[in-house]
């Protein structure tokens, strides 16, 4: 066995090994993904050492281990980051000289891996990396996408979805591991029979068979002690089910169903707007499911002989409710397969779930169908009928006569067809349910399943989000990373609240200097990707207003361009420039099915079209909208983020980790009192924000009080008027008359459940304060170096420690 690389010279001579052995060409001769693959190859031979080692410390301790179940893990590329980890750049980086290339222009050759989509897989991302780095055992289990969300193409304004086939060329940090498949039945009917002491013992009959063939992605800690895996399930179709088909002559229906089969791990979020779409989306929840826990269960198995230690051993974390089926899978492997009493298995089964909310919209809370999972997964809806039953006559006694109360509750919602409601399976079959910011922790208790919390208040806890910071800053900003530790030292890549020693430079003149320096050139940076991609030319001394998500209504993309319109419409019609040049940066993918999400992408280039083609703001406003947004995109984005606009409405985002990106890279924040917000200001301080808006118990008052009348604020002030009616007129639309007349009708609605005109003044007014700021040139370094300084919290390894010791009684080895 050739030993992992680490000398200059070994690492060149693993790369030239794996170029000639694992993909058959000499060094000269490979594309530029090719040299890409053998590089990682190459870092993949030591990630393998340390993972061996890592199993084998491990498996001599047995300890508790954690399993971390989502539907998305939004990985970005990782030849950087995992060199990094291991300790590797340098050496690779002179290898790579060597051979006369350039370590940084193979890692952009590197496709983003798409299996995610936004805030909730690049969480699962980051844990995966604390998990490691702490030395803790936890994995994470994912479906492996052969296409991803989509790739976002920009035509005439409007977003076009292009499939993101990141898997074309395979993956080189993949491992097959075909020997470890799991078979999964889904379909077929139930057979109702006793066993032979007279018990019910339910036979699940005439099944079809799913195979998934897991692959593992490798999760090298900080130091590269700690080597995990990440791993994800690839559906294949039962080879013995299509060979009984060709056996009877149909080879068009074995063909057929091997596609149907392997379409199940195709795409990310296949659309449920039609019925097919939504099956597939069922399987795939269950999919996961069922691969991870047989997995699961088949490594406990390995060590243990009885399932009482089970939860002693094993904690998994249901991410969101997609693997909420994992309450009644679980369920049925204890009490069909390993044959425990159900009250035994029930209790082991509350004991090793826990479950992580992620929303508050209640148009977004999973249901399905009773009909669908009757035919999809009969027994699994066997077993939540059983779990709902005896659930319900423990809230009959807790609250006696309250029958509309266990309408609530009920996992079973009774409407026309009836649902199953996943938030409630996932609370009823799990010992933890947490939110992930103070604020959303308390609006779940509170507004979202009161019932339960006042049935289970010990149950409720926050556990409030966090990012890597060796991914978003020592990876995202090397430079700033450099001069961080050349003033405090490297103790901050795996203990953040270290940088609370850059508070006494904030207002150092040589460190503000080199910190201006280094902003500047990420600016020139970003400037550059901004011409390339849209021919925007943006000056890097105007103050980059950064506004990167998921395009949703909630997020409140529209009240930026409230914004910056109200801007443009001072500059040419009052001849009132704006405080200080500014360059709007946008970029964000609407979901394919979503009409207004790809309206307000329309608008933005609308607008950008006119305001960056009147010569009258060519010094004072640009607007651009980057595409296609993802991990790797935004490693160059938010370096050069001036100030973050963090704007959703009050009481709608769960915590939202790009404030946390941004503050973490020297941006300052513009916001509301909403998510992570709020504990980012009690951390950085009010003098260091600019907040904005009502807060959350405000608006529901107007809401539930049906007083919001916005119609009075656009009478009331010639200013909001004259800003609403640029949208109906042809101002940016002179082609199509009426194309945005949506955007008025939105904002003057007083059904507008997000209230752009209850806080477009006083936003108004906190973007004219961090003008005059970013003006004064040292005030504005100091803001930007105290929110550095002063992030330390938002640390993914102080959120993963949380979780370790009040969820998971997980333990460092």
């Amino acid at each position: 066995m050739n030993a992992a690389p680490s000398s200059v010279s070994e690492m060149q001579e693993a790369i030239c090994r794996h170029a000639r052995y694992s993909l058959g060409k000499a060094w000269a001769d490979l594309s530029s993904y090719e040299r890409f693959a053998a590089v990682a190859l190459a870092a993949r031979d030591r990630m393998v050492d340390a993972m061996l080692a890592t199993e084998e410390r491990y498996g001599q301790a047995d300890p508790k281990r954690l399993y971390y179940l989502s539907i998305e893990f939004l990985i970005g590329q990782s030849l950087g980051n995992n060199l990094r980890n291991l300790g590797l750049r340098e050496s690779c980086r002179q290898a790579l000289a060597r051979l006369g290339a350039d370590l940084e222009e193979i890692e952009r050759s590197e496709p983003d891996a798409a299996l995610g989509n936004g805030g909730l897989g690049r969480l699962a991302a980051c844990f995966l990396d604390s998990l490691a780095t702490l030395g803790m055992p936890g994995y994470g289990y994912g479906i492996n996408y052969e296409y991803g969300l989509f790739k976002q193409e920009i035509d005439d304004g409007y977003q076009r979805e292009k499939p993101d086939n990141w898997l074309a060329q395979s993956s080189p940090w993949e491992i097959a591991r075909p020997d470890e498949a799991c078979l999964v039945p889904v379909y077929g009917r139930i057979e109702h029979d006793v066993d032979r002491h007279g018990v019910y013992n339910p036979m699940w009959m005439d099944w079809k068979l799913l195979v998934g063939v897991p692959h593992d992605m490798l999760v090298p800690g900080y130091g590269g002690r700690a080597v995990h895996f990440l791993r994800l399930y690839s559906a294949r179709s039962s080879l013995d089910f299509d060979m009984q088909i060709f056996n009877d002559g149909d080879y068009f229906k074995a063909v057929e169903q091997k596609i149907a089969s392997e379409t199940v791990s195709k795409v990310l979020y296949p659309s449920d707007a039609v019925i097919g779409g939504h099956e597939l989306r069922l399987l795939q929840e269950y999919f996961l499911v069922a691969c991870a826990l047989r997995d699961i269960v088949r490594r406990f198995e390995r060590n243990h002989s009885t399932f009482r230690e089970f939860s002693a051993k094993t904690a998994i974390q249901l991410n969101d409710t997609h693997p909420a089926l994992a309450v009644a899978e679980l369920m049925r492997i204890l009490v069909d397969e390993k044959e425990l009493a159900w009250a035994e298995a029930w209790e082991i089964t509350q004991a090793t779930l826990a479950y992580t909310n992620h929303t508050l919209a209640p148009e977004a809370l999973e249901k399905w169908p009773v009909p669908l999972l009757e035919r999809t997964l009969p027994r699994h809806m066997e077993v939540i009928y059983e779990i709902n039953r005896r659930f319900l006559q423990q809230v009959s006694v807790a609250f006696p006569g309250e029958t509309s109360r266990l309408n609530r509750m009920s996992l079973v919602e009774e409407s026309l067809p009836k649902q199953v409601r996943m938030v409630n399976l996932a609370i009823v079959g799990s010992h933890s349910v947490n939110g992930v910011s103070a604020i959303h922790t308390g609006l779940l208790e509170t507004a979202l399943v009161p019932d339960f919390h006042q049935l289970w208040p010990e149950r409720f806890n926050n556990k409030t989000n966090g990012i890597t910071q060796r991914r978003w800053l020592l990876e995202a900003n090397p430079a700033l990373g450099d001069l961080i530790t050349s003033t405090i030292g490297d103790a901050w890549i795996t203990d953040l609240d270290q940088l609370r020693g850059l508070d006494r430079c904030s207002g150092d003149a040589g460190f503000q200097s080199a910190f201006q320096k280094i902003k500047r050139a990420n600016k020139e940076k970003l400037a550059g990707i901004l011409w390339h991609s849209s021919r925007v030319k943006a000056d890097p001394d105007s103050l980059f207003d950064i506004q990167a998500k998921r395009i949703h209504a909630y997020k409140r993309q529209l009240l930026n361009v409230l914004h910056v319109v109200d801007d443009y419409l001072a500059l040419v019609e009052d001849g009132k420039p704006p405080a200080a040049p500014r360059t709007y940066v946008f970029a964000g993918k609407a979901a394919p099915g979503y009409r207004r999400a790809k309206q307000i992408i329309k608008l933005i280039h609308s607008v950008a079209r006119v305001i960056n083609g009147d010569p009258r703001a060519k010094d004072w406003i640009r607007v651009a909208f980057l595409a296609d947004y993802r991990v790797s995109l935004a490693e160059a984005i938010l370096p050069a983020a001036d100030l973050s606009e963090q704007i959703s409405t009050a009481g709608t985002e769960a915590s939202g980790t790009s404030s946390m990106k941004l503050a973490l890279n020297g941006a300052v924040t513009i916001g509301t009192l909403d998510g992570a917000n709020v504990e980012i200001l009690e951390q950085v301080g009010p003098e260091n924000m600019f907040i904005f808006g009502l807060q959350a118990a405000e608006l529901r008052a107007m809401r539930d009080a049906g007083s919001y009348q916005p119609r009075e604020l656009y009478d009331q002030d010639a200013g909001v008027r004259r800003l609403v009616d640029s949208f109906a007129s042809r101002r940016f639309c002179p082609d199509e008359p009426g194309l945005f007349t949506w955007a008025c009708q939105t904002v003057l609605d007083s059904g507008d459940r997000h209230f752009h005109l209850a806080d477009l003044p006083t936003y108004l007014e906190a973007h004219e304060k961090a003008a005059a700021a970013f003006n004064d040139r040292g005030r504005w370094t100091g803001m930007a170096i105290r929110n550095v300084a002063r992030i330390g919290r938002f640390s993914s390894d102080r959120t993963v420690k949380d979780y370790a010791r009040e969820i998971w009684d997980l333990k460092s080895v």
